[in-house]
């Protein structure tokens, strides 16, 4: 690759040309191999360099597919690097970087082997060339990333852990089904462009749909991710939905229904963001409300909504990965993040406050913010396609997503009300983590054409222009005098300490009932099958072994004869005349 191709990467030197996923699998069994605390110092420098590694030999990558392997009937293509693959490679290795770096004081082997292996199933995910590697990493990044959950070690996290898990099998699953018949219609399996037109095209985009977050099966990123660890929650913000959205602006850009199902995505979180307590719920939601955008604009299709979803794609793992490290930041010295039991910590915890300050910016696009440059590319395809009454929809989603991420979440966890907290600044290692991703944020948003230039398509888009900012400006202005409004009224939600009911309830109540009603139909079947099986043997037995049985009656002795010279004669018929007999 030149460096003209890809205008961030520069030569660095020798290549290495590895498919990036196995840099990080490689460095996940060392960190396997360095056993004990004693080998702390070696385990940390392993995941401070990998990262780096990764990014070295991503410069080195040829533009085409290489590393195919021939399995049965299949191709698999390990590595297929186009301008799309390697954004999303830049990306995840800037995002595995701030992770590790958060996470670099914890004495946990389990879970930096699983963040690793995480971490380099989605580079797979995103470099592989055909839907059967797809669907190996695609299960990869189940299994790892619900290892970030369990790490926490309550009941609580078991289980959630547990559901995460299940979901995303159900993913996989999908994912092969639907890569099978697609081979059965087409005779190919190259990951490209699908479609609806067939049902396989269906299956897998259910397959998307669900590590997407798309309504009715979203609920996993509410449950699994204010359960995990506070650094495996910053990883889960990372990868598995932005994976998705890659999966979906490769395999189905322009379908109409997209647009539909984002526009709801977008929408409806917000109003259980605003009466939940939890904060890293709350910003659960709020992801649900940002990938509601990129799936529009793969939806719409055109190079202008595309090229923006792959940016905001890009800005939201950086202002989404801040929040959730403040948060983390928030639950390492608290212990909780209740927002009805917080308030106050900007005195103990000053840069905390800033860099959420900053996210906060970032995901209610003010100007200057990288928010700003990407949604606004979203929103203004929509226009362009006449999507007049879903925009105003869109534009309602991004006063919420103002409400609830740009303005609850550093107003209770830090402003509302001196919760009388006294605690320590966040660790070192997570406030160099936290910087870095609000510089990056700040970057993208005063220095757009950076992330331009590495966006897949051509970009003839200017932000920064006077009706942009201005009408910006007025949607938050406006959303934060009703936020003032609301709250000073008394009618804005009280923060409570209670559980809100979301669309899980109606299938884990049905599916606790229908596993009841199965194991009690298996039970009775089990019961009638064992209760004949016993009567039929008591019969038998009575046949033949009873007072006058086949077997104990007397019997004449002609007739013992008789029996023993047919037996006889069966034996030498069998011994002369049957071959091998």
């Amino acid at each position: 690759m030149r460096p003209e191709e890809f205008p961030l990467l520069l030569d660095w030197g020798t290549p290495l040309g590895l498919p990036p996923a196995f840099i990080f699998f490689a460095a996940a069994a060392i960190i396997a191999m360095l056993r004990g605390d004693h080998q702390q110092l070696a385990k940390r420098a392993v995941l401070l360099l990998v990262p780096v590694i990764g990014l070295w030999n991503l410069t080195t990558l040829s533009m085409g597919p290489s590393w195919v392997i021939d399995v049965l009937d299949f191709q698999l293509v390990q590595l297929r690097v186009d301008r799309l693959s390697l954004l999303f490679g830049l990306l995840f290795h800037l995002g595995a970087f701030l992770g590790v770096l958060y996470a670099l004081r914890v004495r946990d082997d389990t879970q930096h082997i699983a963040a690793l292996v995480y971490a380099g199933s989605a580079l797979g995910a995103v470099f592989a060339g055909d839907l059967i590697s797809l669907f190996f990493y695609w299960e990869g990044m189940a299994v790892a990333s619900a290892f970030l959950v369990w790490g926490r070690r309550t009941p609580e996290s078991n289980g959630a852990g547990l559901r995460y898990l299940t979901i995303h099998l159900i993913s996989g699953l999908l994912l092969l089904a639907g890569a099978l018949l697609h081979f059965q219609a087409t005779g190919r399996i190259a990951f490209e462009y699908v479609g609806l037109g067939r049902v396989e095209g269906w299956l897998i985009l259910a397959a998307f749909g669900i590590k997407c977050g798309f309504p009715l099966v979203h609920n996993w990123i509410t449950d699994a991710y204010p359960q995990s660890t506070p650094s495996g929650t910053v990883f889960l913000s990372m990868f598995t939905t932005k994976v998705a959205v890659y999966a979906l602006a490769r395999g189905f850009p322009g379908a109409d229904i997209l647009v539909i199902v984002g526009t709801v995505m977008a929408v409806f979180p917000i109003f259980y963001a605003v009466i939940e307590n939890d904060l890293r719920r709350v910003l659960g939601y709020s992801m649900i409300n940002q990938i509601g955008f990129m799936v529009v604009g793969v939806g719409i299709g055109t190079e202008l909504a595309l090229n923006g979803t792959v940016a905001h794609a890009f800005n939201e793992v950086m202002f989404k990965g801040l929040l959730f490290m403040t948060m983390g930041a928030v639950l390492l010295r608290v212990r909780h993040v209740n927002g009805s039991d917080l308030g106050g910590l900007y005195k103990s915890m000053p840069l905390t406050t800033i860099f959420c300050v900053v996210g906060a910016a970032s995901i209610s696009a003010f100007p200057l913010f990288s928010g700003f440059v990407s949604k606004s590319m979203i929103m203004a395809a929509m226009i362009e396609e006449g999507h007049d009454v879903l925009w105003l929809a869109l534009l309602f989603a991004s006063a919420g997503g103002f409400h609830h991420a740009g303005i609850k979440i550093p107003y209770f966890a830090f402003f509302a009300h001196h919760s009388g907290l006294t605690v320590k600044e966040a660790p070192w290692n997570m406030l160099v983590a936290m910087a870095l991703a609000a510089g990056l944020c700040i970057l993208a948003g005063t220095w757009p054409a950076l992330l331009y230039g590495l966006l897949p398509w051509e970009v003839a888009y200017a932000p920064y222009t006077y009706p942009h900012v201005l009408i910006q400006l007025q949607l938050l202005t406006f959303s934060a005098l009703a936020f003032a409004w609301l709250k000073l009224s008394g009618i804005y939600p009280p923060e409570l300490r209670s559980v809100n009911l979301d669309a899980d309830w109606l299938y884990r109540w049905l599916g606790t009932r229908a596993a009841r009603w199965t194991l009690g139909a298996i039970g009775f079947a089990a019961a009638g099958i064992r209760e004949t099986a016993r009567d039929e043997a008591a019969a038998l037995g009575g046949k033949l072994l009873g007072r006058r049985g086949l077997l104990t009656r007397p019997t004449p002795t002609g007739a013992a004869a008789l029996w023993v010279g047919a037996l006889l004669a069966g034996y030498l018929f069998l011994y002369f005349f049957v071959p091998g007999g």
